[in-house]
Formats: structure tokens, C-alpha cells, sequence
């Protein structure tokens, strides 16, 4: 597999990599990201490779990542076209402004007009909201992205780190009032985080959405730079080491990366690329080696044993479904039902005291 293997984004026509580039890290703003240099160079070696996703928002360093995906592509122009360009709005960039960030309508216009001239670009083909705001309708929300998509300021509409049950509810009203369709979902999913799995995940598949993961690697946790015998932090600006139940998981990881001669990361982001209901998965880096390493786990193919090895390990306790679900599952066979999107293949089962009554 290579990064021009596209594939469909959700119940839509548009095309992306099976990898997304994230932005992040572009510029060097929040101490710890790449120079305006390096991260051209990051995001040319991924043109290059055929990749066309590229992710980014109005809040990463500042606004300093859109300006400088903007000043590429304008050096470019011809590849603007060929790429789908995804932003997000809802944080708050100006200091005393009520309306400076959030899903109002006005404060939607606002992050959209100052997101295009950092970008330097007329549209954006994928507009995210970022976050959850519950004391603004969704209804406002929505019909104003519609109205965009209409001007042809954006062109599709994702849902970042937004409760399933709001999504959700986005999701129908769109739908019935004939508005833009939500047709994607970001949310943090990896081996360390995989509670996603309980509503988010089985919502998107249900309502049409393709599911864009990030922090695949959960920050650096999953790189192979730990395990239980080396738990220093190599870099120790950006959080804790993994505790005791994450080295378990991570040591399963590496011992897998070492029967397949991938490195850990790779093994990883193979591992969330055949996840249920994942289209493409957003990888980030601060150097133009982490990058390139972290694309050859298309090339990474784990056998059936290696999968289930890093299933079990990683299993999250989940709040839903109920495990008492599972386990009325033969009664289901009668409807000739699914359970966790998979055929239930027992005879029907009844109580063991049911004989009783």
C-alpha cells in the first residue's frame, strides 16, 4: 500500500490518503515543533510520496501551521487543487473576544475568513469543528456551515472530539433538513486509547462517517523509545512516561515489531489502519526521518495471531455495550442479527433456570 491508495472519506465522493498529514507540529511557536524550514520539507516529502491529505487548524502554534501550509502551496499553486486541505474551528484566538472562537455563526464566519487568508487559498475542502460547545444550538452550527458550503468558502463538514450522542443528533437534523452531511470523525484512538470503540466508532459506521484517528502513537508512547526496561522520558516537555498497565501494552508492541522487522511505530499505526470504520489516520512529526519512517507502516502487514495478540493486550473496559449484551447474544440468532457488527453464529440459548418458568 502507498499514500495514493485513496480511499472514500465517509458516505462521499472525496478521495484521501490512507494517511493524513497533521500539522501540529508545523512551526516552532509552542517550543517543541519544527521550524517554518523543516516543516515545508515534511509537507513536500509527503506530496511527493502521493499523499493529499493534509490536516491542520486555526489554533495549532498560533496560526502559525496554517500560514505555513499556506505560504507552500502558494509557492505551488498548481498542487492546491490536488490536495484536500482540512482545517478546524472553535478556539478562541483573540484575548477579550466572546465571539472569537466557539460555533456561533458569527464566530464560524470569523475563524473561517482568518483561516483562508493565513491559508491563502479561496476554500477549504474539509471544515472541522474542533470541539463541543453545548450552550450553542446545533442548529445554528449547521446551517451555517451549510450556507459556506453553499458560498463555496468549504466544501465537506467533519466532527472533532464531539460526544457520539451530539454527533449524533448533528448527524439527523442535517439529514432530515436536507444540510450538508456530517461525513467524517476525528477522534484520539490508538492501542493505549481505544475507548472510542464503546459509541463513537459504531456510531460513525452506522451514519455514514469515515473515522480520521489521531495521536495514533499517544504521544510518542508507542514509538519504541520505551518499554518496562527503559521508562525514561525522552523528551519530558510534553507529558509523563507510560505507568505500568501502558508498558504492558507497549512491551507486546515491541515484541511484535521485533517478529516483524518493522519498528514499533510502524507496527502500531499497521495495527489502527485495519481498525473497524478507520479511513485514514492522522500522523504528525517534527522531523522529516520520524515522517518518513512512520509512511513505511503501509508496507507493514501483521498476521492474524500478531492482531489478536495486540486485541487482547490492549482490551479496553468499555461502558458500552454491556458485557450482559454479549452474552444474550445467541437470543439474537432469531433475527438473524449481528452483535459488535458480526454475525451471531450460536443456536439460540435460553436461561439455565428458564425451564422454570
Amino acid at each position: 500500500m502507498s499514500l495514493d491508495s485513496y480511499v472514500t472519506l465517509g458516505r462521499s465522493g472525496l478521495r484521501v490518503s490512507p494517511i493524513t498529514l497533521g500539522t501540529m507540529t508545523f512551526g516552532d511557536d509552542w517550543g517543541w515543533g519544527s521550524s517554518a524550514e523543516d516543516s515545508a520539507k515534511i509537507l513536500a516529502s509527503y506530496v511527493d510520496h502521493g499523499g493529499n491529505s493534509v490536516d491542520t487548524a486555526n489554533m495549532y502554534t498560533n496560526g502559525h501551521a496554517e500560514k505555513i501550509i499556506g505560504d507552500y502551496f502558494a509557492g505551488q499553486p498548481s498542487l492546491r487543487d490536488r490536495v484536500v486541505l482540512a482545517t478546524k474551528f472553535f478556539c478562541n484566538m483573540y484575548e477579550g473576544d466572546p465571539n472569537g472562537g466557539g460555533p456561533s455563526r458569527k464566530g464560524i464566519v470569523q475563524q473561517l475568513e482568518n483561516s483562508l487568508r493565513r491559508l491563502r487559498t479561496d476554500y477549504v475542502d474539509l471544515y472541522w469543528l474542533h470541539n463541543f460547545d453545548p450552550a450553542t444550538p446545533v442548529e445554528e452550527t449547521l446551517r451555517a456551515l451549510d450556507d459556506l458550503v453553499a458560498a463555496g468558502k468549504i466544501r465537506y463538514i467533519g466532527f472533532s472530539d464531539v460526544p457520539a450522542w451530539a454527533t449524533a443528533e448533528a448527524a439527523t437534523i442535517a439529514r432530515l433538513r436536507g444540510w450538508t452531511p456530517i461525513i467524517a470523525l476525528q477522534l484520539e484512538y490508538s492501542l493505549l486509547e481505544r475507548t472510542s470503540e464503546g459509541e463513537l466508532i459504531p456510531m460513525a459506521q452506522a451514519m455514514g462517517m469515515g473515522v480520521m484517528p489521531w495521536s495514533p502513537l499517544k504521544g510518542g508512547w508507542l514509538s519504541g523509545k520505551y518499554s518496562s526496561a527503559n521508562t525514561t522520558s525522552v523528551d519530558t516537555t510534553r507529558g509523563r512516561a507510560p505507568g505500568e498497565a501502558e508498558l504492558v501494552v507497549i512491551d507486546a508492541l515491541n515484541a511484535i515489531a521485533e517478529e516483524v522487522g518493522a519498528t514499533s511505530a510502524q507496527v502500531a499505526l499497521a495495527w489502527l489502519r485495519g481498525r473497524p470504520g478507520v479511513v485514514s489516520t492522522v500522523i504528525g512529526a517534527r522531523r522529516i526521518d520520524q515522517f518518513e519512517t512512520n509512511i513505511g507502516s503501509l508496507d507493514v502487514t501483521l498476521t492474524d495471531a500478531q492482531r489478536a495478540a495486540l486485541d487482547e493486550v490492549s482490551v479496553p473496559k468499555l461502558n458500552f455495550p454491556a458485557e450482559n449484551n454479549r452474552l444474550l447474544a445467541p437470543s439474537l440468532q432469531f433475527a438473524g442479527a449481528t452483535v459488535d457488527g458480526r454475525p451471531s453464529t450460536v443456536s439460540p440459548l435460553l436461561h439455565a433456570n428458564s425451564a422454570r418458568y
